[in-house]
């Protein structure tokens, strides 16, 4: 049995922990012991895309130790694991020790989608979805892991789903992490554009397997009024799409809800 330590990710431990679930339900489902560890922190990118590489150093050393030992390192966001897997290596290019740690990393880390169908090359169990949706591919995903097919080759063995392609699937939704922060008005542009193809295809439901894209387009689509809801693919995957959507409200507080997902523990 495979150890699988999961990384779970800053906007899914605060945002949407019921991905961390489902992500824990679909590892152990294919027989993956998983492990979530406490030592983890955010893998490092606000700080490496805002130019600062003395703090990315600092917080990559903590993630490389705290994920040491483990046969694979998973994560439901291509864009944490993009940042582990290819950029970690590269910024320890001139510490021989550390570069041999971070390759060691960067080697047994995958993100879920791709980690399910290209590592372990199974199908989650049967579950049902009646409805149509439509997927987002996320630029790390797509351009820095190649992941594309694999999701939707799991999506397929969904009974009662319905995919409808978006006119340009693998056009950038204006999060871009630090992005959308220093260029507001270019991303609520793209974003736009990009809640305009979701809503031509006539899907009631957008599917990503990253919360920040997840996260800006859900904002954009309430904030244009368009009736689509937003999950991610994990979700979906796991039979847990039965919870309110992405920046819908709550049913009933947390502590009241038997099963409501909480924070997810590190």
């Amino acid at each position: 049995m495979a150890t699988v330590a999961l990384f779970v990710t800053c906007l899914v431990d605060l945002y949407r922990p019921s991905v961390g679930f489902a992500a824990v339900k679909l590892l152990e489902e294919a027989g993956c012991e998983v492990v979530v560890p406490d030592a983890q922190t955010c893998c490092g990118q606000p700080a490496y895309n805002s130019g600062d590489r003395g703090d990315t150093m600092a917080i990559a050393r903590q993630v490389i130790e705290a994920f040491a030992g483990f046969d694979y390192v998973v994560a439901p966001s291509g864009s944490c694991a993009g940042m582990i897997k290819h950029h970690y290596p590269a910024l320890f290019a001139g510490d021989p020790q550390w570069r041999i740690k971070a390759d060691d990393l960067a080697r047994r880390t995958f993100e879920l989608t791709s980690f399910l169908t290209d590592v372990l090359r199974v199908q989650p169990n049967k579950v049902r979805f009646d409805g149509t949706v439509t997927y987002h591919d996320s630029c790390s995903s797509l351009r820095e892991l190649g992941v594309k097919e694999q999701p939707r080759a799991l999506l397929a063995n969904v009974d009662g789903l319905e995919l409808r392609e978006l006119q340009t699937p693998e056009a950038c939704c204006g999060f871009g992490g630090t992005f959308c922060v220093k260029y507001s008005e270019i991303s609520t542009e793209i974003a736009s554009r990009k809640v305009a193809d979701v809503a031509a295809t006539g899907a009631g439901t957008l599917l990503a397997g990253d919360m920040g894209c997840l996260l800006n387009i859900a904002g954009r689509l309430q904030r244009e009024d368009r009736p689509v809801r937003v999950r991610h693919v994990a979700e979906v995957l796991a039979g847990m799409a039965d919870t309110p959507a992405i920046g819908e409200p709550q049913r009933s507080a947390p502590s009241e809800a038997p099963g409501a997902p909480q924070r997810m523990t590190k």
